[in-house]
């Protein structure tokens, strides 16, 4: 019996890791498709979880019971979700989407090491603190994730990894590179490099103030990039909800 358990065990951290590169590769591989499925399971889960949340909450909007406590909790969850879907899918696109290969590569590397990360921190969690992991996926494990992602983007580009853009840079690319028609691939990557030029300019102007050093610190917790971290929260979610479930049948 026990062997068996250790069987089952490593079918399902091996089905844990094939999910996690599975996303990977689908954002790397077909980021239009890769971006919709976000929307779309940011959307789903948001119905189900958002109005979980306001049920909970209803006590500290309402004294007493109303109608319009009934037309509360569909509406604002839905409009919610809604956001943050179309949110998650917008970021989901603009971090795969471009014409770097290289870079996207790394970006996705990155990316399905924060979706492990995460997925492993919501079974501790569950495992530990019989937590939900659905629950702490979507509603705090967003802003963590992200600033890990931007803190790895921000040491890929520091070793040259991926390119780093400074203004100077951009205003070259954006005059003498850019077509007057560009692809959508090429303003995903005209948007990063976007970013990567107001991350440089953000710490160009803290550095006035505070030590450089200081100065990425709080650069890397501007960064557009933090967004994607909602991104691989979804994802971790799901995955760390079916890995839960697994378990509890093996064990």
């Amino acid at each position: 019996m026990y062997i068996l358990k250790l069987i089952a065990n490593a079918v399902i951290m091996a089905g844990e890791l094939a999910a996690v590169v599975g996303a990977a590769w689908l954002g790397y591989e077909y980021p239009f498709v890769f971006a919709g499925v976000t929307a779309g399971l940011g959307f789903v889960m948001g119905l189900r979880l958002e109005a979980a949340r306001l049920r909970n909450e209803l006590p500290f909007y309402f004294d007493t019971p109303s109608r319009l406590r009934l037309l509360f909790v569909p509406f604002v969850g839905g409009v919610e979700s809604l956001m943050k879907a179309v949110m998650a899918g917008i970021a989901a696109l603009f971090t795969f989407a471009g014409t770097d290969h290289d870079r996207l590569f790394h970006v996705a590397v990155l990316f399905g090491l924060l979706v492990f990360f995460g997925s492993n921190v919501l079974r501790w969690l569950a495992i530990k603190a019989a937590a939900h992991p659905a629950r702490w996926g979507y509603f705090r494990l967003g802003a963590p994730l992200g600033l890990l992602f931007s803190a790895g983007l921000a040491v890929l580009a520091a070793y040259a990894v991926i390119p780093q853009t400074t203004l100077s840079d951009l205003g070259w690319k954006m005059i003498w590179e850019v077509p007057a028609k560009p692809s959508l691939e090429q303003v995903s990557e005209l948007v990063f490099q976007i970013k990567q030029a107001f991350d440089d300019f953000v710490v160009t102007l803290l550095s006035t103030v505070m030590s450089r050093d200081w100065a990425r610190v709080v650069a890397v917790a501007a960064s557009v990039n933090v967004l994607t971290g909602f991104v691989a929260s979804l994802y971790a979610s799901v995955i760390a909800s079916i890995v839960r479930s697994a378990e509890e049948r093996v064990w």
